[in-house]
This record gives C-alpha cells, structure tokens and sequence, in this order.
C-alpha cells in the first residue's frame, strides 16, 4: 500500500472555541466526496481565526510535516479581516 505523501486540502473554519476548531477540508482539485469535517487544535493555527477564515493545509514531501497556510486579503497583502 502506497501511502499519500504530498497534498494540498483547503479549508474553511466552521466554528471554535479557545481550544480547538471544527473545519471543512476539500482536496484540490475538488472530488465527487464533497467536503469532509475535522477537529483541529486552535494553537495549530499561525494566524487569527473566526467562522469564515479560509487555510491551506499543505505537504509537499513525505519528509516534511504538514502545514497550515492563512488565507491572504489579495487587495492589500494582508491577512483577511474578520467581518461582523
């Protein structure tokens, strides 16, 4: 059995609390499966997140571990905004 060594999932968070984050992960291209849901630690998160906020989940190498990648506003470069 072949074991998936590289991957891009992207993902969009659904709700958090002070611990932990349920997500909506989709693989890329996306696939006949839909989405598939996760509980992921909030301290795995190198950015600010809020219901809405978008992240990459990416592993390039079997040597490497995964990591997580926020969403950037594109019009300003920054970091996307939460938005009440």
């Amino acid at each position: 059995m072949k074991v998936l060594t590289a991957f891009v999932l992207l993902g969009v968070v659904d709700s958090f609390d002070e611990h932990f984050a349920t997500v909506e992960l989709n693989t890329n291209p996306a696939t006949n499966g839909g989405p598939s849901m996760a509980v992921m630690p909030v301290s795995a998160f190198p950015c600010e997140i809020y219901e809405g906020k978008r992240f990459s989940v990416v592993k390039v190498s079997e040597f490497v571990d995964a990591v997580i990648i926020c969403q950037e506003d594109a019009k300003s470069g920054r970091e996307s905004e939460r938005v009440d």
